[in-house]
């Protein structure tokens, strides 16, 4: 116990002192995480919408696969990006290995099945008659889809939060793809994991503070819109 409140009270003095490195981290997190979040919501959007307006063969098994998606391991994902991007994969030219772009990339793998899920059952929940009051008032393909995802702001705050949730978080996708370069790819967490490596328990207390704050400041926000739009 006195090692979590001597780390407790270091990390404490830590965030004080306003470490110039701890908050290019923490910055650098936000970032990644939010280009993530920001993709994963176009892709899975676009791709929760077909599922949900569309009924084709095959439709079953590719809701099954966005399930699963929704809990697919950061480090099978890492794993794909690495051999897609490794110097000598397919698109190994492009060198973008050990860069923020490939983290951004890794991570919008992860959180798009998270957004699609959330997204598919919102809108497959919906009145059909709503649609084709739509279509009726001679509204286009795409002012439908805006009044129907407006319809459904809620639920999509919900895989707002989510995706991020799980981007933010993640570990093993980011360090296989990333590689922790200090002032270049260190995020919160692969920085956690470095500090504890080395038995550095206080900065690791620090960080770790930081991302729990960095996420509930986010569930906050995005909640507290949540709330008034639902009353």
């Amino acid at each position: 116990m006195d090692l979590i409140w001597d780390g407790l009270r270091e990390s404490l003095d830590i965030l004080r002192s306003g470490d110039y490195d701890l908050w290019q981290i923490t910055l650098r997190s936000l970032l990644i995480s939010g280009s993530a979040v920001a993709l994963s919501l176009v892709f899975g959007v676009a791709i929760g919408a077909a599922l949900a307006f569309n009924d084709f063969r095959g439709r079953g098994f590719l809701v099954t696969l966005v399930n699963t998606g929704m809990g697919l391991p950061p480090v099978v994902v890492g794993l794909l990006v690495a051999i897609l991007l490794w110097r000598s994969g397919p698109f190994g030219q492009m060198r973008l290995i050990y860069t923020p772009a490939a983290m951004v990339v890794a991570q919008t793998i992860i959180a798009t099945p998270i957004v699609t899920g959330f997204t598919t059952a919102a809108l497959r929940h919906l009145d059909p008659r709503l649609r084709t009051q739509v279509y009726a008032l001679g509204a286009s393909r795409l002012q439908m889809l805006w009044i129907i995802l407006w319809e459904t702001k809620l639920p999509l705050l919900a895989a707002v939060m989510a995706g991020f949730g799980g981007a933010i978080s993640e570990i093993g996708a980011s360090i296989m793809v990333g590689g922790n370069l200090a002032g270049e790819t260190r995020v919160l967490t692969t920085a956690v994991v470095l500090e504890v490596s080395r038995g550095n328990f206080a900065p690791a207390i620090a960080l770790s503070l930081i991302l729990l704050v960095l996420i509930f400041i986010v569930n906050l926000v995005l909640t507290s819109v949540q709330q008034q739009e639902g009353t």
